[in-house]
This record gives C-alpha cells, sequence and structure tokens, in this order.
C-alpha cells in the first residue's frame, strides 16, 4: 500500500506551484475527480478530466502500482459515474456534457470493461448489441457477480412504461422480470432487490410526479403520493432494515428538506433530522463495500457542519466518522468506496480553502493514509480565503451569501466582483473550493456570492419566491448583498462590477440595467440576455420538461419576459460589457449574445467580445480558461482596479 501511494503522488508531483499561484495553475484540470477500490482491495479506478473536457477511466493494479489500463471516450461522450459490479468489471455510466456550467445529461448508455481493459462492451442503449434501451441500475447485486438489476425506458409516450430486467455484465443480454407501474420510473429496491418503490411522471400530467409502491413481487402495484410542481414531496432513497419503511429527503411537513422515515402501510412519516434555515443531507455508513445504514445529518449554513444519530446500528463506522471529522474539521469527508471485508474505504476530503485530497483509510486497524491532492499545484496556505456571511433583504430575507476576500490586502475598501450563480432554481453556492472566486480574490477583488431568492437549500418558500422575479427582486437580493459590504466598510462603492455564467451573466447585466450608477461593469459569461429566447432556441423547450420549468420559472406573459429581459432595456445601461461566449452552447445558444452585441453597437455602447468555437456552456479547455480570466482582469482592472495589469 506505501508503494502505490507513493506511485501515485509522484504522478501528481509535477508542476507544483511556486510562490504565487498562476492563471495556469487555476486552470489545469484535476488530475483525479473520483477514485474508487476495488470489492477485494485488488486495484483503484480513477477518472480524470483531459484538457479537451472528457473525462476518462484508468485501472491501478495496487500491488505492482502499474496503470492496468485506460478507457477512452469521444466526441461528446464522456463518463458519468464509476462502479466496481465485481472483483475484476467495471460499470461506466455514459453522459454527454454540454459544458462545465452544466450538469452532463445521462445517454443511458451502460459500458462495462474488465481492469485490464479486457472485454469493453456496450451493454444499453442504441450502440448496444442486445438490449438497445437507455437504462440505469438499481441494484448491483452483491450475492450474483455477473448480474445487476436495471430499469430500461421505454417512449416517452402516454401509455408507455419502464421495465425492470437482470443485466448480465459480461454479454449485455438481459431478462424482464418486472415491469414497473409508469414511464422513466425511478426504481428503488429492497433489502432483497426488489423494486418495490417507483416515482416517475404521471401518464397524463406532466406537471405531476407520483410515487407508487407494491408490498411485495407478486403484489398489485398502487399509488402512495402525488405531488404537484410547487408542492412538498417525500424523495425516496432506500428501505430501512426492516424492508417496509423508507429513508428519503422530504418536506412535506417543513419548509426546508428533511432527513425522513416513511411507512407506506402506515402511511405515517416520521422526521428524524431537520435544519429550520437549510437543507439537509443524510450521511451513511459503509458496508461490504455498499451503503449501509443512515447514521447522521449534514448541512451546509455558517460552516459545514454534520450531527450523528445516537440510536444506529453502525455504532462502530459512526465512531470512525467522527474520529475522522476531528482530524478535518470543517471539511467534507466522503466514502466513495469499500472493500467487501470492511478493511479499506477511500476517503475524499474537501472544503472552500482546501482543494480534494484522496485518503486510505484501514477501518480495522484506524490507520490513516494520505494518498494524494487532486491538484497537488494548489496549495491551501495560498488561497484566498472563503466564508459564510448573512445579510437581511431590502423586504426583509435572511440572504446567505459566500465571501472570498484577497489575502494581502486588508479587508476594508475592496473592489468588488459581485458573482450570481447559475440555474436559478435549484442551485446555490456551498462553502466549497470555486475557481473563479479564487483567481478573483487572489488578483485584489472581494467577491460576493449570493444565495439569492430562488436558489435552492434554503425551504421551498424561499425557492418560490424567485419564480417570476429572475430580473426583479432576485436582483434586488444581490444589489442588497453588495450594500450590506459597503455598509460594513468591507466595499469600496465605487468600484463594484458583476459577473456570473448562465443566469448569473443574465444577472449580472441585469443588475447592472438596475443599478446603472453601482455597477462600473459587467461579464456575461454563456449569459441569457432575452428570456423571450428561452422558448424557442436551446435545449430547454425540447423536451416538455422544460416547457413547464420555463412556464413556472418565467412564465408565459410577454410583458413581463420584455420587462425582465436585460437587452430590452440598454439605454439605462452606463457600464461596459464584456460578452463570453461558446459557439457549439446548446443550453443558451450564442444568438443570446450576438443579439446583445448587435444592439450595444447601435447604441455606440462599449463593449468586449470573446468566444470560443469549441466549448459549450462553459469553458473546459485551460487556455480558454485562462484567456478568458486574463481579459477579464483586464476589464476590471480598467474600469474599478488600481491600474495593475493582468497576469
Amino acid at each position: 500500500m506505501r508503494l502505490l501511494i507513493a506511485a501515485l503522488f509522484m504522478l501528481c508531483q509535477f508542476g507544483v506551484a511556486a510562490q504565487t499561484l498562476t492563471l495556469e495553475d487555476y486552470a489545469r484540470q484535476a488530475q483525479f475527480l473520483e477514485i474508487k477500490i476495488s470489492p477485494t482491495g485488488k486495484y483503484l479506478a480513477a477518472t480524470t478530466r483531459s484538457d479537451e473536457g472528457n473525462i476518462y477511466l484508468q485501472v491501478i493494479d495496487i500491488k505492482t502500482n502499474k496503470i492496468l489500463s485506460v478507457r477512452h471516450f469521444t466526441g461528446k461522450d464522456s463518463i458519468g459515474a464509476i462502479n466496481w459490479a465485481n472483483a475484476e468489471r467495471i460499470l461506466i455510466n455514459l453522459v454527454r456534457d454540454i459544458g462545465s456550467l452544466e450538469t452532463p445529461v445521462p445517454t443511458g448508455e451502460i459500458f462495462a470493461v474488465n481492469a485490464d481493459g479486457s472485454n469493453p462492451r456496450m451493454l444499453t442503449g442504441y450502440r448496444a448489441d442486445n438490449d438497445k434501451d437507455p437504462a440505469v441500475v438499481i441494484n448491483y447485486l452483491p450475492a450474483e457477480d455477473n448480474f445487476v438489476l436495471i430499469v430500461s425506458a421505454t417512449p416517452n409516450r402516454v401509455g408507455s412504461f419502464s421495465l425492470i430486467k437482470r443485466l448480465n455484465i459480461d454479454n449485455g443480454r438481459t431478462r424482464q422480470i418486472a415491469r414497473a407501474p409508469m414511464r422513466s420510473s425511478d426504481m428503488i429496491t429492497d433489502g432483497n432487490g426488489v423494486a418495490r418503490i417507483a416515482v416517475g411522471v404521471d401518464q397524463n400530467n406532466d406537471n405531476e410526479m407520483v410515487m407508487m409502491y407494491r408490498k411485495d413481487e407478486r403484489s398489485e402495484w398502487q399509488t402512495l403520493r402525488r405531488y404537484g410542481q410547487r408542492d412538498g414531496s417525500f424523495i425516496p432513497l432506500r428501505f430501512m432494515a426492516d424492508n417496509v419503511r423508507i429513508l428519503g429527503l422530504s418536506d412535506t411537513q417543513t419548509d426546508t428538506q428533511a432527513i425522513s422515515i416513511f411507512n407506506p402501510e402506515t402511511g405515517q412519516e416520521e422526521i428524524i433530522a431537520h435544519h429550520p434555515k437549510v437543507d439537509v443531507a443524510p450521511i451513511y455508513s459503509v458496508r461490504n463495500g455498499l451503503v449501509n445504514e443512515v447514521i447522521g445529518a449534514a448541512y451546509d449554513y455558517d460552516i459545514y457542519d454534520e450531527v450523528f444519530f445516537a440510536d444506529v446500528q453502525s455504532q462502530e463506522f459512526s465512531a470512525h466518522l467522527q474520529g475522522l471529522r476531528a482530524v478535518f474539521p470543517g471539511r467534507r469527508i466522503g466514502i466513495t468506496s469499500g472493500t467487501r471485508d470492511n478493511s479499506l474505504a477511500i476517503l475524499s476530503v474537501r472544503s472552500a480553502n482546501h482543494p480534494v485530497e484522496f485518503y486510505i483509510y484501514d477501518l480495522k486497524n484506524k490507520q490513516l493514509s494520505y494518498l494524494l491532492n487532486a491538484s497537488p499545484w494548489l496549495k491551501a496556505e495560498q488561497l484566498a480565503q472563503t466564508q459564510a456571511i448573512f445579510y437581511k433583504s431590502r423586504d426583509g430575507l435572511d440572504i446567505h451569501a459566500i465571501l472570498t476576500l484577497p489575502n494581502n490586502k486588508e479587508a476594508k475598501n475592496l473592489p468588488l466582483i459581485m458573482l450570481p450563480h447559475g440555474g436559478p432554481h435549484g442551485p446555490r453556492d456551498y462553502l466549497d473550493y470555486d475557481s473563479d472566486a479564487k483567481v478573483l480574490a487572489q488578483h485584489g477583488y472581494a467577491v460576493l456570492q449570493p444565495n439569492f431568492r430562488g436558489s435552492g437549500g434554503f425551504g421551498r418558500s424561499f425557492l418560490q419566491a424567485g419564480y417570476l422575479n429572475w430580473g426583479t427582486t432576485m436582483i434586488d437580493d444581490m444589489t442588497d448583498g453588495v450594500l450590506h459590504l459597503v455598509k460594513e466598510g468591507i466595499v469600496d462603492q465605487s468600484r463594484v462590477c458583476a459577473y456570473g455564467g448562465s443566469y448569473g451573466g443574465y444577472a449580472a447585466l441585469m443588475s447592472a440595467v438596475r443599478e446603472p450608477d453601482l455597477y462600473k461593469c459587467t461579464v456575461g459569461f454563456v449569459g441569457v440576455f432575452d428570456l423571450n429566447l428561452m422558448y424557442t432556441d436551446g435545449d430547454i423547450p425540447q423536451r416538455k420538461s422544460g416547457i413547464n420549468y420555463l412556464e413556472m420559472a418565467i412564465g408565459r406573459d410577454k410583458e413581463r419576459l420584455d420587462a425582465q429581459s436585460p437587452i430590452k432595456h440598454l439605454d439605462k445601461l452606463k457600464a461596459p460589457v464584456f460578452i463570453i461566449h461558446g459557439k457549439e452552447d446548446q443550453r443558451v445558444p450564442i444568438i443570446h449574445a450576438e443579439r446583445l452585441r448587435a444592439e450595444l453597437e447601435k447604441r455606440n455602447h462599449p463593449f468586449e467580445w470573446l468566444v470560443k468555437e469549441k466549448e459549450g456552456h462553459g469553458f473546459y479547455k485551460p487556455e480558454n480558461n485562462v484567456e478568458r480570466w486574463q481579459k477579464m482582469l483586464a476589464f476590471f482592472d480598467k474600469y474599478i482596479g488600481d491600474g495593475r495589469a493582468a497576469d
């Protein structure tokens, strides 16, 4: 094991940072994204992102320290997740990347390969030899080395349904064992591998989700609950040990998402962990290399914190995690994988101010061994420091935000970049590493990332308060954060700019439109600038669920769409604009950037332009991000800086 650690550590050591981190350092892809140990502890499977953006797989023999195999995919194909199906075979979920700012789209293709690279085979999807339906694994059937349980989708039409099948991971052959009660179902199996919970879209109402249940594999499916788009819901995660009760995330009885246990036989639901201000997430124990029992809850608010339950069966594993938490205070500890004999586990450890590190933990001997830093050229002591702050909106809402400050300057009268997140509904900014914030802060700027109303993670009412208000109260929340920092003396009100990507790019421009005397410049990265185009261009309106989302989030009213589209109000704009876009963006097509440029040219309004031919919704290529940051820093320096040139 020590030899392996040394070998991997050496792989990551070239290019260690000098005293000052460069833009190239920040732009470099992490050398390892995910590391999972095989069930027998013989191999490590590790994923890495190439400079082109694709994720590829490496398998390393622990005993010999040799890379046994490398698996690449071409074009837009990339790896979404990897899992050991048995001691020698890995299953890969394929995805299509549409840009660094957007979650990759699952293709439903499952690819299998042995640790040594032999017997590569597409098991499901249109390129498979046998079963051409898109599918996902719902149970790895640990007692059966050559089979997994999958659910495959049928055509998206009324009357269609999903099929539950046994999949042979060697040859791709399948055998149907059950039919799901609806199409595109998410399935939960019990401890015996029987699919008994299904969640999917109602056949006759695309705006309603349905949860169905069956008592055993011979019983008929029955509807447990229905949820409208604005309703609270129970999201099932797994069956409890009794194979009756179901653990899930729920906001049926609380505004924020709680961990609860639902009994489908009685209809009763019991909350076991809840935070009044922010959603919580379950912490699991691991047994025989698999997720076992919920033993605690984690949340990200003023700090990242965890609580552990007293009455659990996995007391020993809980003690392990609590001991590790004392070693890594304030950091997120993830168990990526474990061996079947419960002897070894791989940990990932990270925080807003610490790049991702991987460790091997010997559970039997309680020994922790450093494995590697995913980005060893990024030294924690060189990074600008990030913290959570709170302020009140003008109408009394509590707003959570992330603030990153330069290391080498007093936190007084600083120039500020207001950096709103994308989404906007569902995503939020966490106490986690953000390269944009770190780059800007290293170059002397305070960076504010406000979790404005409409953001996820702070309760259903907070999320829904953003609906139809993309360009009004959501923008006010961002402005109020800037004014809070001004009042605190941290920020110089005469030196404020806005920058964001996707919805954040929209918000950066809309903020400058609504507050023309506050923002001295604005940068829109793959931004939405005309809300009307969201119904006609891009991949969102191609799906019924996308149209449903748009109607809920921005509405159909033409007058409102125009009123909240920054491109319709450029006569109010004073700030110079920097437009950055990817030519291949499918989520927010380049027509948004081109139309904004045309309108600015009509007005002879100052703007700058950067478009990259082979980038999508966000940039992957390191050299493109370096160029983007160089030009952004020069742009900010010109309008709110102290005259220094960008690195």
